[in-house]
C-alpha cells in the first residue's frame, strides 16, 4: 500500500452523539479532555491525577482499549479575542498578532473492539474492505460497556483537576479529516508512503515509540524535577513525560493506547516466559535485563490486588514540511526519552505505516503484541500528559502564558462567582519591580471595559494612563491652601437627599467630629439636625453654611428638635468644626469656590493625588473622609455599575488608625456594591499584625505578586498560601533585555494559582511609565500638544530615528 486514498477506505460508518461505529466493528466513544494549565500544579496533584485515572479505569471490563491523543500544532496566534478598538487595544492587537505558539487538543477515546481477545496480527491493514461494514448492533454487550465507560467519566468529572467532555459529530469528524490529510489546511490529498518517511501533502512524517519492556530503565513517577524553575532551596515539579508535550516546541502528537486484559491470563502467561527467559538467560545480557523486568511485572501482580494487568503502546508521531528536518525532531525526542531513562524504539517501513495509520482512533486495536509493552495499569498511567495550554476566560484582563508569552484572559471579576466570593485585590512588590505598571495594566483594561475607577495615588503613576481619555478623567491634586472642589454637602435638588445620602452626611460630620463610637441616639440627632438645616436653607450648601447655621440657631436648635444635650454637644461641634470654616487652620479643605462635584459626577476615572499630603495625619484623615464622599456619589451612586477603587502606595499612612479604619470602611461598604478594593504596597508586613489588616486580608481575594529578592515567607504566612504557591513564587523570573521583554507574576484567584507574563507593545509600555527620563520626555511633547496619545506616537517615532 504506497498510496492511500482515505475516501475510497473511509474508518467511520456512523456517528451518534459522540459514539463512532467504526468500519471494522470497533465501537469508540470520544471525548475532549480538559486538563489544567501547565505549571499550576505541584508534586501532589500530579499524584492525584494519577490516581483518578487509576481508579476510573480498573474496573472497566476486559477487552476496553483507551487511547489518549495529545495533538500539538505551530499556529500563529488569531487575535480574534482581543479587543481593538482604542489606541492602546489596537497597539496590543498588532503587536500579538500572528505569534508563533504550541496549541494542544487532548483526545480519550474508550473502544470495545469487535474482537474482544485483542490478539491482532503483526500487520493489520486498516483499510481492508468489509462489505457494507460491520455496523454492530445496540446489543447488551455494547450497553453494559457504554455504562462502564460512563461511570468512568463521571467519577474523572468529580474530581478536581480533570474534565472529560463528549466530542460532537462534527468534532469526530473533522479531526478524522485533518488526521488523514496530515494537518495540510486548505485542500484535500493522499498518503504517500516512503521507505524513509510518510508524505501527506506538504507535511512529512515519521515516528518513534515505546513497544516493549526492554523500553524501560528505571522506574516510573507521576511526576519529576522541573529542571528548568528548580533552585537549591525549592523543587518545581512537573509531568513526568511533560518534555515530550508543551516542552517539545514541534508539530507532534503522543499516542497512548491501554489495552485492559485479564489478571490470571496474564499472570500464566508471565510465569511461562520467565520459565523461558530463566533458560535462556545465559545467551546475552538483554534476556537477563528483560528476565528481572517481566519477574518484577510479575511479583507486583502477585503481591498488589489492586493491580489490572495491560499492554500499552507509546508513540510520539511528529511532521514538518522539510523532510530533512525530521531528523533534528527524532533526535530531540531520544534525548528526551535518554532523560527518563527510556530507550525507544524507531520504525522503519511497513512498521512507521502501521503505527501511524493505527494510532488513529478507529484503528487503536490493530497493534499486535510485538508492539506492545506489558506492565500494571498504575506503572502504564505515569505517562499521561496531565496539563495544557494556559487557557483564556470568555472575558477578563490581558496578562501572557509562560509558554511563548501568548495574551491570555483571566477573569478577576467573576461576576458570577465560581472562584471567588469578593473580587477585591492586592498587589506585592517591592519598589522598582513594577507595581504600579501593573495596576495600570489592569485599570486600564477595566476602565475600557466600562468600569467607573477612583485611584487615591500617591505618586503621579496614573497620570498619563487617564489623559489618554480626555473627557472621561479628572485628577484632583492636592496643593496646600487649595480645595480639592468636593463639596459634600450640595444637592442638585431636594431629590438628592435620599435617607441613604442623610446617613453618609452624618456619618461623615461625626467622623469629622472624631467621634470613635457612634451610638444610634447620636446618629439620629445628627440626621435631625442636617434635615432642619436642609428644610431652612434652600441654596449655597456648605460645611461652612452648615456651620452658621448651627451657630445662628444654637439658643433654640436642640429644644425645637427635641435632642437631649447628651446626644448633641453645639458647643462641640462649633469648637471642634471652627479649625475647618471661615479662616480656621484646615479651612482651605472646605472653601466651596468652583465646585467640582458635578464634573466628577459625570467622570468615569477620578485620580485623587495627594503626595504632599501623605505625612500629614490630620489633613489625610479628612482627604479620605472627603473622598469617602465623592465615592459615594460616583461609584455608589449606582449600584448596577462596576466600580473599582485602588490605593497605591498606601503603606505611609497606614501606621495611623484612622487611615486602617477608613479602608476597612470601604470593605466592608463595597460588598454592598458591584464593585472592588485594590491595594499596592510593597510588602504584607507592612499591614500591622491586627484583626483590622486581618479582616482586608480576608476579604481580599485576588492576590498579584511580583518578584521579591527578599523572600516570600511572610507572604505565605499571612495568605495561607500553598507550598505549590511559594514555590510559583520562587520561581518567578523577568527577561527585560531579550526581544520579548516581560515581568512574571503570581496570580492566585481563589484557591487557582499559577504564574503569569505581561509583556507589552511599546505604545502601551510609553503609558504606563511612571518615572524616568523617558516619561519626562513624553511629558514635555504632552504639554506641547496636549494630546497625550499624540505624545505617545511622537516619543516612539523618534526613539526609532534615534536607533537608526
Amino acid at each position: 500500500m504506497d498510496k492511500i486514498k482515505i475516501g475510497d477506505h473511509h474508518p467511520i460508518l456512523d456517528i451518534q452523539n459522540h459514539t463512532v461505529f467504526a468500519n471494522n466493528g470497533n465501537v469508540v466513544l470520544c471525548y475532549k479532555t480538559v486538563l489544567p494549565e501547565i505549571h499550576s500544579l505541584s508534586e501532589t496533584d500530579f499524584d492525584e491525577l494519577h490516581g483518578t485515572w487509576f481508579q476510573a479505569f480498573k474496573s472497566l471490563p476486559v477487552g476496553t482499549i483507551i487511547h489518549k491523543q495529545d495533538i500539538y500544532q505551530k499556529k500563529g496566534y488569531g487575535a480574534k479575542q482581543l479587543p481593538n478598538t482604542t489606541f492602546l487595544q489596537k497597539a496590543t492587537y498588532e503587536h500579538f498578532k500572528g505569534r508563533e505558539h504550541l496549541e494542544h487538543q487532548s483526545h480519550l477515546y474508550f473502544t470495545l473492539p469487535l474482537d474482544k481477545t485483542l490478539n491482532a496480527a503483526k500487520y493489520v491493514n486498516p483499510f481492508t474492505k468489509v462489505p457494507k461494514g460491520l455496523h454492530r448492533k445496540l446489543d447488551v454487550q455494547l450497553a453494559q460497556f457504554i455504562t462502564n465507560v460512563n461511570d468512568a467519566v463521571s467519577y474523572i468529572n468529580n474530581g478536581r483537576n480533570i474534565r472529560l467532555e463528549p466530542m460532537g459529530p462534527k468534532e469526530i469528524m473533522d479531526h478524522n479529516d485533518v488526521y488523514f490529510n496530515g494537518f495540510n489546511h486548505g485542500y484535500d490529498t493522499d498518503i504517500q508512503l516512503h521507505k524513509k518517511h510518510i508524505e501527506i501533502g506538504d507535511h512529512f512524517f515519521d515516528a518513534i515509540a515505546i513497544n516493549n519492556e526492554a523500553c524501560f530503565g528505571g522506574p516510573l513517577q507521576s511526576s519529576k524535577t522541573n529542571e528548568r524553575y528548580t533552585s537549591d532551596d525549592f523543587t518545581f515539579h512537573q509531568g513526568f513525560i511533560d518534555a515530550l508535550g508543551l516542552e517539545l516546541n514541534e508539530n507532534h502528537i503522543v499516542n497512548h493506547i491501554l489495552y485492559l486484559d485479564d489478571k490470571h491470563k496474564w499472570r500464566k502467561l508471565l510465569e511461562k516466559k520467565v520459565e523461558e527467559l530463566g533458560k535462556s538467560s545465559n545467551f546475552g545480557t538483554l534476556n537477563k535485563v528483560v528476565l528481572k523486568k517481566v519477574q518484577r511485572i510479575l511479583d507486583q501482580i502477585n503481591e498488589d490486588d489492586s493491580a489490572r494487568i495491560i499492554r500499552g503502546h507509546l508513540n510520539v508521531i511528529f511532521w514538518h514540511s522539510e523532510a530533512d528536518q525530521l531528523k533534528r525532531i527524532a533526535s530531540l525526542i531520544n534525548s528526551e526519552f535518554k532523560e527518563l531513562d527510556m530507550v525507544p524504539y524507531y520504525p522503519r517501513g511497513e512498521e512507521r505505516k502501521h503505527y501511524f495509520l493505527n494510532s488513529h482512533p478507529c484503528h487503536a486495536s490493530n497493534f499486535s503484541n510485538e508492539d506492545l509493552y506489558v506492565t500494571d495499569l498504575k506503572h502504564a498511567l505515569c505517562l499521561y500528559i496531565n496539563n495544557t495550554n494556559y487557557t483564556s476566560d470568555q472575558t477578563g484582563i490581558l496578562f501572557n502564558d509562560r509558554q511563548h508569552n501568548i495574551p491570555v484572559l483571566k477573569d478577576v471579576w467573576d461576576e458570577d462567582k465560581k472562584r471567588i466570593k469578593a473580587r477585591n485585590f492586592a498587589i506585592f512588590a517591592p519598589t522598582g519591580e513594577g507595581k504600579s505598571f501593573l495596576a495600570n495594566n489592569i485599570l486600564r483594561q477595566f476602565f475600557e471595559d466600562g468600569l467607573r475607577l477612583v485611584i487615591i495615588d500617591l505618586g503621579g503613576s496614573y497620570a498619563k494612563f487617564a489623559k489618554l481619555y480626555p473627557d472621561q478623567h479628572i485628577i484632583l491634586r492636592y496643593e496646600h491652601g487649595k480645595n480639592l472642589g468636593i463639596n459634600p454637602f450640595y444637592i442638585a435638588n431636594e431629590a438628592d437627599l435620599t435617607p441613604e445620602r442623610l446617613e453618609d452626611l452624618a456619618l461623615f460630620l461625626l467622623e469629622l467630629l472624631a467621634e470613635t463610637k457612634v451610638s444610634k441616639a447620636r446618629e439620629v440627632a445628627m440626621k435631625k439636625v442636617l434635615l432642619h438645616y436642609y428644610a431652612h436653607i434652600k441654596e449655597g450648601h456648605s460645611l461652612a453654611s452648615l456651620y452658621r447655621f448651627v451657630d445662628d440657631t444654637k439658643d433654640t436648635l436642640l429644644t425645637k428638635l427635641k435632642i437631649n444635650e447628651a446626644h448633641f454637644s453645639i458647643y462641640d461641634f462649633l469648637h471642634i468644626l471652627s479649625e475647618y470654616v471661615d479662616g480656621g487652620l484646615y479651612s482651605f479643605l472646605f472653601n466651596v469656590g468652583a465646585d467640582q462635584t458635578y464634573t466628577i459626577e459625570d467622570k468615569r476615572l477620578i485620580v485623587f493625588e495627594l503626595d504632599e499630603v501623605r505625612d500629614n495625619k490630620e489633613i489625610l484623615s479628612v482627604m479620605l473622609k472627603l473622598i469617602k464622599s465623592a465615592i459615594q456619589r460616583t461609584i455608589w451612586r449606582n449600584r448596577s455599575e462596576k466600580g473599582i477603587i485602588l490605593f497605591d502606595e498606601f503603606a505611609k499612612q497606614l501606621k495611623f488608625d484612622n487611615v486602617l479604619e477608613s479602608v476597612e470602611f470601604y470593605y466592608q461598604a463595597i460588598r454592598k456594591q458591584n464593585g472592588a478594593i485594590g491595594i499596592i504596597l510593597q510588602s504584607i508586613n507592612q499591614l500591622p499584625d491586627n484583626s483590622t489588616a486581618a479582616s482586608i486580608l480576608e476579604n481580599t481575594q485576588v492576590i498579584y505578586s511580583l518578584r521579591n529578592e527578599k523572600g516570600y515567607d511572610a507572604l505565605q504566612k499571612r495568605l495561607q498560601l500553598s507550598s505549590h504557591d511559594l514555590n510559583q513564587l520562587k520561581s518567578i523570573r523577568n527577561d527585560l533585555t531579550g526581544d520579548q521583554k516581560y515581568t512574571e507574576i503570581l496570580i492566585k484567584i481563589g484557591k487557582e494559582s499559577n504564574i503569569f507574563r505581561l509583556e507589552v507593545p511599546p505604545e502601551v509600555y510609553a503609558a504606563y511609565l511612571t518615572d524616568g527620563k523617558e516619561n519626562e520626555r513624553i511629558l514635555q511633547i504632552y504639554e506641547k500638544t496636549n494630546d497625550m496619545e499624540q505624545a505617545i506616537k511622537e516619543f516612539l517615532n523618534n526613539k526609532a530615528s534615534l536607533k537608526k
